[in-house]
């Protein structure tokens, strides 16, 4: 599988510019869209918790970083699931007429919510220059951590993009737990206010550590493998979910055309 993505990454990239577009085609704004609405969701946060509530820093970190750290890497997740769990209803057409590597439609999905993650990585670093923070070599760990939600997601998205053909409610089912999984991981409250004994809990899940990670590496400069238990646990998992959405894609596949 890794072989076939490498050999079509031209098509899945050119799929996923003419997806990017057309998801706001027909709006005035256009593609403006896909950053007005992250951006927009980061600032009220910021205006409801530091201006309304007066949150103050956090580890004297201003709380707009603290908060942008945590939400950017989250905003892409919560975009590349949803997305990724309807690609194949979107793209009937290319079950049923012609022979396309099915496997690869997630992929697109998660390329087309990355351009505006990327956009928001830089966006960030932006935002630390000018709090008066300089680069840091630990910012280049981004890379892995992005690396870590392209890989979970896909786990992610080839169970729920094929079991959502058999079982409609599936997108809702994400949708809801997209919303629960927001208020349970430590977005914009840290997880020093979660009692001790609970705590191992919100570990669990595994937006914790991408999470977390943006902070490591913007805000606390810490390197993933200085949590080496919660990086072992996550590549358990992911790895896991990996095998599994695998297998029951390939294994749900040749049921497609006859429900759809």
């Amino acid at each position: 599988m890794i072989n076939q993505i490498r050999k079509s990454n031209n098509l899945i990239f050119e799929l996923s510019k003419s997806d990017f577009k057309k998801r706001y085609t027909g709006s005035y704004l256009g593609i403006v869209w896909a950053f007005i609405q992250p951006l927009i969701a980061i600032l009220l946060f910021w205006f409801v918790f530091q201006v309304g509530f007066r949150s103050t820093p956090v580890n004297d970190v201003p709380f707009i970083l603290w908060l942008s750290c945590a939400m950017i890497p989250w905003n892409f997740f919560a975009d590349a699931l949803p997305s990724s769990t309807n690609t194949i209803l979107e793209n009937s057409f290319l079950v049923k007429k012609v022979a396309f590597k099915l496997e690869l439609l997630p992929v697109v999905k998660i390329y087309s919510s990355l351009y505006v993650h990327l956009f928001f990585v830089v966006f960030l670093i932006g935002m630390f220059f000018i709090y008066g923070y300089s680069f840091s070599l630990y910012y280049l760990q981004v890379f892995y951590y992005l690396f870590a939600t392209i890989i979970l997601v896909l786990g992610l998205s080839w169970i729920t993009s094929s079991i959502v053909l058999f079982f409609k409610d599936t997108s809702q089912i994400v949708a809801m737990f997209m919303q629960l999984g927001f208020w349970l991981t430590p977005i914009f409250y840290p997880i020093k206010t979660i009692p001790e004994k609970f705590q191992f809990l919100f570990k669990l899940n595994p937006m914790f550590y991408i999470t977390n990670g943006y902070r490591n590496t913007f805000i606390y400069r810490r390197w993933f493998w200085e949590d080496w238990k919660l990086t072992i646990y996550f590549w358990i998992l992911t790895a896991i979910l990996l095998v599994v959405g695998y297998i029951t894609f390939k294994k749900l596949k040749p049921h497609f055309a006859d429900v759809l």
